[in-house]
This record gives structure tokens, sequence and C-alpha cells, in this order.
């Protein structure tokens, strides 16, 4: 097993971990929920073969599934989010293009790209996530409460996360 495949390994185990034995009992003011777990599938590498992101998806959120008892929402919306990935990472190209070995982290793309692509990402993912989870758009000024506060907490544990646990490299100088 090749050191890379070990890598996203470790990361998806680790992920999980937090997300079913942390993250699960931390929400903030009874609006804020934290979905780490999403982070697995944002950092992966940017040359990802589509139909392997969208299989890593669904085994990342059809988990969360079966630990949280939600009958597919979060495989719904994590698929949704490998689906759009590619397009919001060719949204995002910068003008030299990508390199065949970079990832799509903070680290090796800097803090507005990756801001941008994280946020958009999890917006998606968080919307999708709980009016699926509602059934219907009721109650839709509070779902948006939660959809906002969520994103930006779940974004800035992952900017932490990337922070304290990535290697540092600045693109162009490795």
């Amino acid at each position: 097993m090749s050191s890379f495949r070990f890598i996203h390994l470790v990361q998806f185990v680790v992920l999980m971990a937090l997300q079913i034995l942390l993250m699960r009992n931390l929400v903030l003011f009874d609006t804020g929920f934290c979905f780490v777990y999403i982070g697995f599938i944002l950092f992966l590498p940017i040359d990802i073969d589509k139909v392997l992101l969208l299989v890593l998806a669904f085994i990342t959120g059809i988990t969360i599934d079966l630990f949280y008892d939600t009958a597919g929402v979060h495989a719904a919306a994590t698929v949704l989010v490998g689906y759009l990935r590619p397009f919001m990472l060719k949204l995002l190209t910068p003008r030299d293009g990508y390199e065949t070995s970079d990832n799509a982290s903070l680290t090796s793309m800097g803090w507005r790209w990756f801001l941008t692509y994280g946020i958009v990402l999890l917006l998606v993912h968080h919307f999708t996530l709980f009016f699926l989870e509602l059934n219907g758009f009721k109650l839709i000024g509070f779902t948006l409460a939660k959809i906002i506060a969520s994103t930006f907490f779940t974004g800035a544990v992952l900017v932490i996360f990337q922070m304290l646990f990535f290697a540092r490299r600045v693109r162009g100088f490795r």
C-alpha cells in the first residue's frame, strides 16, 4: 500500500472517529453543528477519479448514517458534494493550472482559494442535509440559521484541522 493511500485511510479513520465520538455531541447554541467528516471528501487529491470520488463520498456518508441512524441523508448530501467537487475545482482552476500532486488543501492552494472552495461546498452539503432532514421547507428561517452557523463552525474546525495536521507547503515553493 503506498503512503498516499495510507495517509488517506488514516485521515478517513481520524475524521470518522472525531465525528462519531466527539462532534456528534458538540453543538453551538442549538444551531451550529460540526460535520468534520465532509473534510475527507474536500481534502482528497484534485486529480482523483470521479467514480472513485463518488464511491468514497457514498462510503463516507453511509458510515455516518449508520452511527447517526439517519436513513441516508448524510450519504445523499456527501455524494452531492462529491459530484459537485470537480465542477468547483474546474471553476477555481488557477491560471497555471493544478499540479498532478496537489491536494485540495489550505497549505497547498492558499487561503483565498481554499475558503472559496470549502465554504461553497460546505454550504451545499449543509443545505442538502438540513432540508432532507426536515423533509421539506418548513421552519425555513431556523433552518437557514442552522445552515449558516453549521457551515462556518465546520469550516473553522476544518481549517484548524488542516493547520494542525497538514504539512506546511506554499504553492510554488515545494
